[in-house]
């Protein structure tokens, strides 16, 4: 579930630019004054429309399949990816505290290299992650 795609409908703006709404997240809405833009800009509010969701324990809507979706004139459909383990990474550093127990050899071994414990212990677990993610 780290890979999410809504898709996003993009409407040319009066005034020039585009403005996007998402037929699944009704509160979701952004803008931008060229296409890269729009399209950066979608993806923040998109995923500040799922992490919102995800806060807030609610279910998240199944997306809707491109071809059910009615666009009207000088609108056109994209598909917004939404990576939601950068998004944590990116907005969700807070460091959080954790205890441990290590063998006696092994601290006084680590303290006398001067390796440091947190950054040995979110390294490993990054790995360990990827390893399970990925099926290994």
């Amino acid at each position: 579930m780290n890979k999410l795609f809504y898709p996003a409908i993009f409407h040319l703006a009066e005034e020039g630019g585009f403005w996007i709404s998402f037929p699944d997240l009704p509160e979701c809405f952004s803008d931008g004054d060229n296409i890269v833009e729009a399209y950066e800009m979608a993806s923040d509010a998109l995923g500040l429309a799922l992490s919102t969701r995800l806060a807030d324990k609610e279910t998240l809507p199944t997306a809707s399949s491109p071809d059910q979706i009615k666009l009207e004139e000088n609108e056109f459909l994209a598909i917004i990816e939404f990576d939601l383990a950068s998004y944590r990474k990116k907005h969700n550093s807070k460091a959080v505290k954790k205890t441990l127990s290590v063998p006696e050899w092994l601290n006084e071994e680590a303290v006398s290299l001067g390796i440091n414990f947190s950054q040995v212990l979110q390294e490993a677990l990054i790995a360990k992650i990827q390893q399970v993610s990925s099926g290994n």
